[in-house]
């Protein structure tokens, strides 16, 4: 009888990654996978990036629609209570052999709280990572203590998910899926790219992601920052892509909305969709803002990054990214030395520490191997590390 897999997405950004491994998963005739989408997929507003996952070929099992209106702290969390509500009857109807999630948001929390309620075997891709600046490390942490199987991406984040008190064989290091998708994606090249975006061929420019921080109360403080300090490079074409649905979310894509309507050199898309926007990376002259891809995928390609603020504090950086405050003189400084000639060959000989583009298939292995043996234990003994005071 073939196992059930449930791989829970619910945003552009989660189902980039997830990409490379449903389509190992689909390799293997033992497994039955079944893929549940949600949350900002189902907004036109977003973009209804659901349809990316059918482009490519995907069977959607199921669409549930969890998002309340608005990006304020109550209808975030009447959203989570939807999701739970929501997907208890899912699971209860499923009843899947496992559950994948990856990263940190708050409608993840909810649908691994009624996956645990079920009896539901999770694994989660990506715990152990720090973003200081924003409530996803608490959800993460929180996910990862609901979880019975651990993907990292580095050792260091590894060895985090064991100190939180998860038994080491159960946590894996396989590396950023991020990473596969660059490796095994054939990407536009410039003239393609040129021609899919309408861009100018004789300009460079800059891919920009800015996402609520959302233990901030001055976003509105900090886009504007941002803005006004890409008013000094008139000479760079601005692509950017919309804000997540986050606390703040809207009222960033609204400011930028209208910072493109002013400035004829600057573009705003709701989704480009995983192959175009590594395709808008590679080429790029810089990234800035304050996504994870900035890190993680970025230095694949010797890159440039301007990472902006808080939200990435605690992940480990490349060479090639440049960390600045959010005060417009210090972004003005950081975009000059991304753009500099000796900054741009310091890229060229970054290493990055996020993997090799071989973690799909290392999932897919462990998840098989687990799963035939059915050695994913839900009762979880807490793993005590030897704690010394200073």
């Amino acid at each position: 009888m073939k196992k059930i897999i449930s791989i829970f997405t619910s945003t552009r950004a989660d189902y980039g990654l997830f990409k490379p491994l449903i389509d190992e998963l689909l390799k293997e005739s033992s497994l039955d996978i079944k893929i549940v989408v949600t949350g900002s997929h189902l907004s036109r507003e977003f973009g209804n990036t659901y349809k990316e996952i059918e482009n490519d070929g995907f069977t959607i099992d199921e669409k549930i629609d969890i998002l309340v209106y608005g990006d304020n702290p109550t209808s975030i969390s009447k959203s989570m209570g939807l999701t739970l509500i929501s997907f208890s009857d899912y699971f209860k109807r499923i009843k899947p052999d496992l559950l994948v999630v990856l990263g940190d948001r708050y409608e993840t929390l909810a649908v691994v709280i009624a996956a645990a309620n079920q009896g539901i075997p999770i694994a989660h891709l990506y715990g152990g990572e720090s973003t200081e600046g924003a409530i996803d490390e608490a959800i993460r942490h929180s996910i990862t203590k609901f979880s019975h199987i651990h993907f990292t991406s580095t050792e260091t984040f590894r060895n985090r998910v064991i100190q939180l008190g998860e038994q080491p064989d159960t946590v894996f290091n396989v590396g950023a899926l991020g990473i596969d998708n660059i490796v095994k994606e054939t990407l536009y090249n410039r003239s393609e790219l040129e021609g899919k975006l309408n861009l100018k061929a004789d300009k460079k420019y800059a891919l920009i992601t800015y996402h609520p921080v959302t233990l901030d109360n001055n976003n509105k403080e900090q886009i504007m920052n941002l803005l006004n300090a890409l008013e000094e490079f008139p000479e760079l074409l601005l692509i950017f892509t919309k804000a997540n649905a986050d606390k703040g979310g809207n009222e960033i894509n609204h400011i930028i909305n209208e910072f493109v309507g002013e400035h004829s050199n600057a573009y705003l898309y709701d989704s480009l969709g995983r192959k175009l926007y590594l395709s808008t990376m590679k080429h790029a002259a810089l990234i800035i803002g304050n996504s994870s891809s900035g890190i993680i995928e970025a230095p694949s390609f010797k890159v440039p990054t301007v990472n902006i603020g808080d939200r990435q504090k605690g992940r480990i950086f490349a060479d090639s990214v440049i960390n600045s405050t959010t005060q417009k003189e210090d972004i003005i400084k950081a975009i000059e030395l991304a753009l500099s000639n000796e900054f741009r060959e310091k890229c060229l000989s970054t290493v990055n520490p996020y993997g090799d583009g071989n973690a799909s298939i290392r999932i897919k292995e462990i998840i098989v191997k687990l799963l035939s043996n059915n050695s994913i234990k839900l009762k979880k003994s807490f793993y005590d590390i030897e704690v010394k005071y200073e």
